[in-house]
């Protein structure tokens, strides 16, 4: 009772030391209070937001697989001769890094499965942000404050692709190989400091023995280190700025409604992870992907047929395909423009317009408000056509990039699928810009006629005309506000006195704005007024032919009665 009581006491004492300890803590940083706001913090329930949290659980599953794989990986060139598991390769020169890489996928216990889930996390990765960025893009949730998390995630997608493109490159097989051939090439094309550049890279003259070693530690320490400061940092700032949300009843610019972090929004975003480890999992087993036993070890003198990166640098294949062969010798140097333009400048350019387009949509709209409430893509057909005509400008280089690929399937000559991607280049993404707005129009002229007039019921009216028309109910009030509920900020205007960058600010203002919602249900209420206004004079048209005719029956009537007399 003595030992008892002894140790009741000492639990006692360590329990009040621990209640001083949180509660000086809690008076110095307010850790409750904050504890229990993020607790109480809202959750949107739309399933596109789960795109961010997919990106985050695949990550997470790329860091596990990850670290499992460098505890077998070897990253050194030296030469040797295969004395391994796998027999069709036994005697063939490969380096020490693509012999670990066969021990691991046939001689480690679980090598393969976790080599494969390990690159199928990496491609679920790179398209779970690429489509996390298209919806922040289309609903306008990049504009102020939340530019800066624009800036994070646009980062962390570039992060993205050198991470796959390293990794891709480790296992020195003759498919990696070949790519690791183009970056060089790509290098070699800047001018001036090109050469320098591929022998920092390589270790000396292609292929070099050092590209390996140095790709290792950017792929498993710089880079993941990079990625995860990024993530934290865009987690803390989607914390303190809020989610962004779609319109609806109770949900204001100041008052987001979801769920719960704690238990609603907790157990979802478990099951989420879990769901997205077990698909990984599944296709790690059972689909088959980067079989680097096939391709065999690289060679300089050799080229694997058909080859193709992962889907995210194809876009770089591509457009080094379609870009015409021609160079200028200047100064003493030789000016690569085929290789130059696509492979840097294109991708330099189409980076810094998305990392500028929140700040150039911001000066051309003078729009300062903090907003919370998702724009819906349809009603800014401007900023909507432009994303599709980048899309589809994407989506050509990327199907350029297996042209050769496409012509042996289809049987169409090469030549000719070329200038197609060629002409496509060039002429798609205008025509997806046009089409894309007018189908953005034809949504907002839907979404008036149902605001002003209702939805169409299955019952139809006959007029005393004799004509057919489709009758109507009102909306519930909550699909109104649905609908109704969007933020138009009102354009800068510039006068003739304004300097020239004023006037240029008005009339992309204009340009932006010019379609916007609130002038098309104008127009559709004019309209269906102008339509009522026919009616109604035709109407009175009918009942005065219709009285006129009737008084010169009666005259004629009483005439005839007179002649009679």
């Amino acid at each position: 009772m003595t030992h008892s009581r002894a140790r009741a006491a000492r639990r006692a004492a360590l329990r009040k030391a621990a209640e001083r300890g949180f509660k000086a803590a809690d008076q110095r940083l307010p850790v409750a209070a904050g504890g229990r706001a993020l607790l109480r913090k809202a959750f949107p329930e739309h399933w596109s937001f789960l795109l961010g949290e997919l990106a985050l659980y695949s990550f997470l599953v790329l860091l596990l697989t990850g670290v499992f794989l460098t505890l077998f990986f070897d990253a050194d060139m030296t030469q040797i001769r295969y004395h391994g598991a796998y027999r069709p390769l036994r005697g063939e020169p490969m380096s020490v890094a693509y012999a670990s890489t066969l021990k691991i996928s046939f001689e480690v216990r679980g090598g393969l499965l976790v080599r494969q889930i390990h690159h199928w996390a990496a491609l679920i990765f790179v398209s779970a942000i690429g489509l996390h960025m298209l919806r922040i893009f289309f609903t306008g949730a990049f504009r102020k404050p939340r530019d800066i998390n624009w800036v994070i995630g646009l980062t962390l997608f570039v992060l993205a692709l050198a991470e796959g493109f390293s990794g891709y490159s480790l296992p020195d097989d003759l498919l990696s190989g070949t790519g690791l051939r183009i970056a060089q090439g790509i290098m070699l094309s800047i001018p001036v400091v090109g050469t320098y550049v591929a022998l920092f890279a390589f270790g000396g003259e292609y292929p070099g023995h050092e590209i390996i070693d140095r790709l290792y530690p950017l792929h498993i320490l710089l880079i993941p280190g990079l990625l995860l400061a990024l993530v934290v940092a865009h987690l803390l700032l989607v914390v303190v700025l809020q989610h962004t949300h779609w319109s609806g009843p109770g949900r204001t610019n100041k008052n987001v409604v979801g769920h719960a972090m704690v238990p609603q929004f907790a157990a979802r975003s478990t099951g989420l992870f879990f769901m997205v480890a077990g698909v990984l999992g599944i296709l790690g087993a059972l689909a088959q992907i980067n079989p680097i036993w096939n391709y065999g070890p690289y060679n300089t003198s050799q080229v694997s047929t058909a080859a193709q990166p992962d889907w995210y640098v194809g876009f770089l294949e591509g457009s080094l395909r379609l870009m015409p062969p021609f160079e200028t010798n200047l100064f003493g140097h030789t000016l690569m423009w085929n290789v130059l333009l696509p492979a840097v400048v294109l991708p330099a350019l189409l980076f810094l317009l998305l990392y500028a387009y929140p700040f150039f949509e911001r000066w051309i709209t003078d729009d300062d408000e903090t907003p919370h409430v998702c724009d819906r893509p349809r009603n800014r057909p401007v900023r909507t056509a432009l994303g599709v005509a980048g899309v589809t400008f994407y989506g050509v280089l990327l199907l350029a990039g297996g042209n050769d690929v496409l012509a042996r399937t289809f049987d169409v000559s090469l030549n000719a699928l070329t200038w197609t991607f060629r002409v496509l280049l060039v002429v798609g993404p205008p025509l997806a810009f046009l089409l894309a707005k007018r189908l953005c129009l034809a949504l907002q002229n839907r979404d008036a006629e149902r605001v002003i007039e209702g939805e169409e019921t299955s019952h139809v009216r006959q007029s005393v005309e004799g004509t057919f028309s489709a009758d109507h109910e009102p909306l519930p009030q909550s699909e109104k506000f649905r609908l109704a509920a969007q933020r138009f900020p009102r354009p800068p205007e510039a006068d003739a006195r304004a300097g020239r960058v004023a006037r240029l600010r008005a009339a992309l203002s204009h340009w932006y704005y010019k379609d916007s919602p609130a002038r098309q249900w104008r127009v559709v209420s004019h309209q269906r007024e102008r339509a009522r206004n026919a009616v109604a004079g035709l109407r009175a048209e009918q009942r005065t032919d219709r009285s006129v005719s009737g008084r010169s029956a009666r005259t004629g009537k009483r005439t005839r009665t007179l002649r009679r007399r």
